[in-house]
């Protein structure tokens, strides 16, 4: 198999939920934890949630400023300690978060991603992201998602590398589109599947990325 920018590779982007997790979406690690310790139904939960979606995760609006409404449509006052728990609820993707560390030494390594600034800013302390990924773009920091070539133009400058020496991993191909047209090579990780021997392998074999086993 012929090598896809071997010697050029310089950063590998993660997405991050569906990816570095093993939920698909953030919205569902949330809204499940929500439903699982009040009793309400998953489906009214997420309905309440899915109206604000797109302010939050474009940073228009933050938890706090929509909590209220959300409490109105789900019929009771929720502490929104329940929320910071919800966000600390995450499934962690294991071995995709291995993967990540060992790459670390010898790629810069970065996470992109459309997300609510506050969930994140949790997720940065408690996960301690920033040990492992540089940059980290979210989506309601730099007000576009991962539609718009944007994030990826300023992903790729914060790295201070060129589009055609990075890869970009996500479990949305649709998200992956963008981050094509303006350079990066892309790979789809499917999250159902989870094979990140699989995606080890793609890396060594189409781009030449050679990962190092922990000492």
């Amino acid at each position: 198999m012929s090598l896809q920018g071997t010697q050029q590779i310089k950063a590998i982007f993660f997405d991050y939920d569906g990816v570095l997790t093993t939920d698909k979406t953030g919205s569902i690690s949330t809204c499940r934890y929500i439903s699982e310790r009040t009793g309400i139904r998953l489906p009214e939960v997420v309905a309440a949630f899915r109206v604000h979606n797109r302010d939050l995760t474009i940073g228009r609006r933050s938890h706090a400023d929509v909590w209220p409404a959300i409490c109105v449509a789900l019929g009771r006052e929720i502490s929104m300690d329940l929320l910071v728990d919800a966000f600390d609820s995450t499934p962690t993707n294991v071995d995709m978060n291995v993967l990540a560390r060992q790459l670390k030494k010898s790629h810069l390594v970065g996470i992109i991603t459309d997300n609510k600034r506050d969930r994140i800013e949790r997720l940065r302390a408690t996960r301690r992201l920033d040990q492992v990924f540089q940059p980290i773009v979210v989506s309601a920091d730099v007000g576009c998602t991962k539609e718009d070539q944007r994030i990826f133009h300023i992903a790729l400058e914060q790295a201070g590398v060129d589009a055609r020496e990075s890869i970009f991993i996500d479990n949305s191909r649709i998200n992956l589109v963008a981050a094509a047209s303006v350079g990066m090579h892309t790979i789809y990780f499917d999250d159902a599947a989870n094979d990140v021997q699989a995606l080890r392998r793609c890396l060594g074999e189409r781009y030449g990325v050679v990962v190092r086993a922990d000492a």
